[in-house]
């Protein structure tokens, strides 16, 4: 049985199916792990649900930021009301309910130590380290899964706290930990998130390091598979493997096989594009 992680789909279902054909997976033995953001922009986000969710325990999802989206407008968030989104297929999907409860109930963090390798879709600050990231991921997993889930969904859109401290309580809390682990990618040296910063490295402001490039992050130890960066591309570099490589935006999609030890495999396809870059 071999493990893969693959990057961001984004309702690229065709795609997807596409690169698990030139990797000759066989999805009844080898498992399968998604950086997360199975949905939106895309014209898939419902198959890929459905095939991911029919998988069972061979595949690992983590969330991303376009899986709490769609959570967050099945919830009712107005916010959400006036941005454009590939979802409405998966809104009024028969089995609606079940995939979002699915979907709800998936973890933000995965660690495999069997493999020694942990997933994430963004990132992680740099105050973190593997044991403080998986404490945190687990109460943001207990609000999701919990009976309340829905005011959190409401109320997690926000850039504010910026800065990690033990002493956050409540939806501030949530919200840095949601930040962290769904839209993370740029920071200062000491930690301050840096949300709107999306550009490729090279380009950003002189105090904005990429967060897995900060000097002496508590996590620099820990093996990560992370996504959601398009701008950066394919990297692997500081004990992190970037998979997002822009497949909705007419770039490639990228998997990696999981293996305890390197050498790690790189497999990848052309994408035809969804969506116009910007």
């Amino acid at each position: 049985m071999a493990t893969y992680a693959v990057g961001d789909i984004q309702g690229c279902y065709d795609e997807f199916r596409r690169l698990l054909d030139h990797m000759e997976i066989d999805p009844a033995r080898d498992k399968i792990w998604s950086v997360g953001d199975l949905v939106n922009r895309g014209p898939g986000s419902l198959q890929v649900l459905r095939w991911f969710k029919a998988l069972g325990k061979q595949a690992v999802v983590v969330l991303g930021n376009h899986d709490l989206h769609l959570l967050a407008l099945a919830a009712g968030n107005r916010k959400l009301a006036h941005k454009s989104h590939t979802l409405h297929e998966v809104l009024a999907a028969p089995d609606r309910d079940e995939l979002l409860h699915w979907l709800r109930h998936r973890p933000l963090l995965h660690v495999s130590d069997h493999k020694r390798f942990a997933m994430i879709h963004a990132g992680l600050p740099p105050q973190w380290d593997l044991t403080q990231a998986r404490a945190c991921a687990a109460e943001l997993e207990v609000e999701l899964r919990g009976p309340d889930h829905e005011d959190f969904l409401l109320a997690m859109y926000g850039d504010q706290p910026d800065r990690w401290s033990e002493g956050l309580r409540g939806i501030e809390r949530l919200r840095f930990i949601t930040n962290c682990f769904t839209r993370l990618r740029y920071c200062t040296a000491d930690g301050r998130l840096l949300l709107h910063e999306k550009s490729m490295p090279g380009t950003q402001p002189d105090d904005a390091l990429p967060w897995f490039k900060v000097p002496g992050r508590a996590s620099r130890e820990t093996r990560i598979v992370f996504g959601h960066w398009s701008t950066l591309g394919y990297v692997a570099e500081h004990n992190v493997w970037g998979l997002d490589t822009g497949c909705v935006w007419g770039g490639r999609m990228t998997a990696v096989s999981i293996r305890r030890k390197r050498p790690i495999k790189v497999f990848d396809i052309d994408c035809p594009g969804h969506q116009t870059p910007g």
